[in-house]
């Protein structure tokens, strides 16, 4: 079944189209969600985060783009607002516990995957997601900016300062 086809008989009403979409796009929402937040439950929190809000707004999907795109701008959205939720959590946690006893910070590995992984990781939001979605999956600037809400300059320019962090970061494996 065409996903249009699919679409009309969701919204209709239809369980087992609805289970038939969510199969079909969960396991890359999910990929997508780890790679923003690199925890594996709060990955799957925003996997089904993401696909609560897309069934309540799917009579919204116009049509204008792939299914999997418009999915992935939702899936953006409430994993970002979920990372705000969490590190407001976390902040207030820290806050409470004394410094002393927060177990010392682990010196980073060698290894370039888990160096590039971690920074990664460290970049802000907003140059993070845009590394993900382009350099990871593929998506070129037109739908990270439709994704994002933003020009399609900006994320340009994101995910060039974002590069440049990186490059920063791993330095010392270029000189090898």
């Amino acid at each position: 079944m065409d996903e249009s086809r699919l679409i009309a008989c969701v919204l209709a009403g239809d369980r087992s189209a609805a289970r038939a979409l969510y199969e079909a796009h969960a396991p890359r929402v999910h990929r997508l969600c780890y790679r923003l937040t690199g925890d594996q439950d709060l990955a799957e929190e925003c996997t089904q985060e993401t696909f609560i809000q897309a069934f309540r707004k799917l009579d919204r999907f116009r049509g204008d783009s792939a299914l999997s795109s418009w999915l992935y701008r939702v899936a953006v959205r409430a994993t970002l607002t979920n990372l705000r939720r969490v590190r407001r959590w976390r902040e207030r946690e820290t806050a409470l516990a004394r410094a002393e006893e927060l177990p010392a910070r682990q010196e980073a590995d060698p290894d370039l995957k888990s160096r590039l992984a971690r920074a990664i990781d460290d970049l802000p939001e907003k140059f993070r997601v845009v590394v993900i979605l382009h350099d990871v999956e593929g998506y070129t600037h037109s739908e990270i900016a439709a994704m994002l809400g933003a020009p399609e300059g900006t994320c340009k320019t994101r995910l060039m300062h974002a590069r440049a962090r990186l490059r920063e970061e791993l330095a010392d494996f270029a000189a090898d």
